[in-house]
């Protein structure tokens, strides 16, 4: 009993005196950064805010969901973002996805300045503290590079701004495009080539001559693009995914557990796509689809002897119309992809134009085509309790496929390396080699290496800017979207009118919210 009631009272005098302290304290929780960066592990910590920022394929910024702002896929679902808004071309200032993408990229570019303006208080290891900081630059371009490929020219942040000093000017796109180039360039000697596992996931050197590709891609510099590619494939360090269960498509299976241990990804999310069964998946099988294919995509995969739809002449593309996956003889990639009519999956037939049921169109969580997105749909997440499926951002697929495409804008299109990557990524997935005898001159392997890119990249947010560096933006995104054929018609079903206007619609709106806090900013045109 004394025991008992020592404790006790020694506990109401730690309440008593925490009570106290919280009184008497404006703000009793707050740590100031005098206090608080010393240590490797402050260090850490600060460094993985940074990190915590990058966005997924079915979370966060929902890299994927890009695919309904091209010709890939339509979204549904408000409340995970109103893309089909954009789409119709009814967006302006007051988007809620654009203001989402400014405040967590600005966020993130605070956390990397402020890390870099305080970690030279911890004590540490000196030559990990001088790769946390590139890592942190590198990060930095990052964040600046993903609102300029949205927005445009933005203002270039450095310092952690505070109230007083934070309306700043936009910076001119080749402004914020050289610091970003400038940047990662300087940073990527002095990161790793490679980490251990349990650190693959931070920004490498092959990131940043990834990041430099992409963004030189974008903006038509393809020399640039050309050198940085280079670098990667040089490096050795990266491959194409091959599985060692010879009875699996190894393209299917670089999408799942199975395959996410791989050489493959260049940057990726650790589980930033723990989400997707409740984003792709058939209601039906306890999933939620937002995100639905549409007949385009599904029509741009060739057949097994590397036909397209319109070379087999107008019966034979509506039978593969009608049937997509008929006599299992299209490019094993889309099966990998897409879920289609009528298919079996997870023992539920699947029935998008049934009187009844819940993967009928239409319904609330069903598709809105009669297709399903079925990259990264990995049946272990259907009743799991914390799924934690990474996303890759970057693959090294899509470098080569950068490579090929820049040799070609070169002049150089003869170059044997475009073939040779070219086959090397159809095989694969189990598609024949390029016909050289068709694919002869510059015009033909452009035409081809625009088709593989939808083929191989298809729901991974590639499209939304392959279609506006190609300048075809408003060619593909006005007028009628279908999707699956409807057998009560013989004919696709409409789905949604699209509008768009290629001056405004090319760049996001800058947020409302930033106009009326910032009177240095400026709007994008037509908003």
């Amino acid at each position: 009993m004394k025991k008992i009631f020592l404790l006790s009272l020694i506990a109401i005098m730690l309440m008593t005196s925490s009570c106290e302290k919280f009184l008497t304290h404006d703000d009793p929780v707050n740590v100031v950064d005098e206090t608080w960066w010393k240590t490797e592990a402050n260090a850490t910590g600060a460094l993985g805010s940074v990190y915590a920022g990058l966005p997924g394929g079915s979370s966060g910024r929902q890299l994927m969901f890009l695919s309904a702002l091209s010709d890939e896929a339509v979204a549904r679902q408000d409340s995970r973002g109103a893309y089909e808004a954009y789409a119709k071309g009814l967006q302006n200032s007051s988007w809620g996805v654009a203001l989402s993408l400014w405040q967590d990229d600005y966020k993130d570019i605070r956390r990397a300045c402020r890390f870099l303006e305080n970690v030279d208080n911890c004590y540490m290891d000196s030559t990990l503290k001088d790769r946390y900081k590139y890592e942190a630059r590198a990060m930095r371009a990052y964040y600046h590079m993903e609102m300029m490929m949205f927005f445009g020219g933005i203002p270039i942040v450095t310092t952690s701004l505070s109230p007083g000093n934070s309306n700043t000017r936009r910076n001119t796109e080749k402004e914020v495009y050289d610091f970003i180039i400038s940047e990662l360039t300087a940073c990527a000697p002095h990161l790793p080539d490679v980490y251990n596992n349990n650190e693959a996931w931070r920004i490498s050197s092959g990131v940043c001559w990834s990041l430099i590709c992409k963004l030189a891609m974008f903006y038509r510099e393809y020399e640039t693009a050309r050198m940085a590619a280079r670098k990667v494939i040089d490096q050795n360090v990266y491959a194409l995914y091959r599985s060692n269960n010879a009875k699996v498509n190894s393209f299917a299976e670089l999408f799942t557990y199975a395959g996410e241990l791989n050489k493959e990804r260049i940057f990726f999310r650790d589980g930033g796509c723990g989400t997707a069964w409740r984003t792709f998946a058939p209601y039906g099988v306890g999933g939620q689809t937002v995100v639905s294919p549409t007949m385009l995509v599904v029509n741009n995969f060739e057949t097994l002897q590397g036909k397209t739809l319109t070379e087999l002449g107008a019966d034979s593309a509506a039978i593969y119309q009608k049937d997509p996956l008929f006599k299992n003889n299209r490019d094993p990639r889309l099966a990998a992809a897409v879920l289609v009519p009528g298919q079996i999956y997870e023992k539920d037939t699947l029935r998008p134009f049934a009187a009844e049921g819940s993967d009928r169109i239409g319904v609330l969580n069903s598709t809105a085509t009669g297709f399903w997105v079925r990259k990264y749909l990995d049946p272990k997440d259907r009743n799991a309790a914390s799924p934690s499926l990474d996303y890759m951002i970057i693959r090294y697929a899509e470098l080569l496929l950068y490579y090929a495409e820049a040799l070609v804008e070169l002049g150089d299109w003869q170059n044997p390396d475009i073939i040779r990557y070219l086959n090397d990524i159809r095989t694969r997935a189990g598609m024949p080699v390029v016909d050289v005898s068709r694919y002869n001159t510059a015009d033909k392997l452009r035409e081809l290496i625009r088709r593989e890119r939808m083929s191989e990249l298809a729901f991974e947010g590639a499209r939304f800017y392959d279609i506006r560096r190609w300048g075809i933006l408003s060619k593909v995104m006005n007028g009628q979207v279908y999707g699956a054929v409807d057998p009560a018609t013989g004919n696709p079903v409409p789905v949604e009118v699209r509008s768009c206007n290629e001056k405004r619609d090319f760049r996001y709106p800058i947020p409302l919210n930033e106009m009326l806090a910032n009177p240095n900013m400026e709007q994008n045109p037509f908003y």
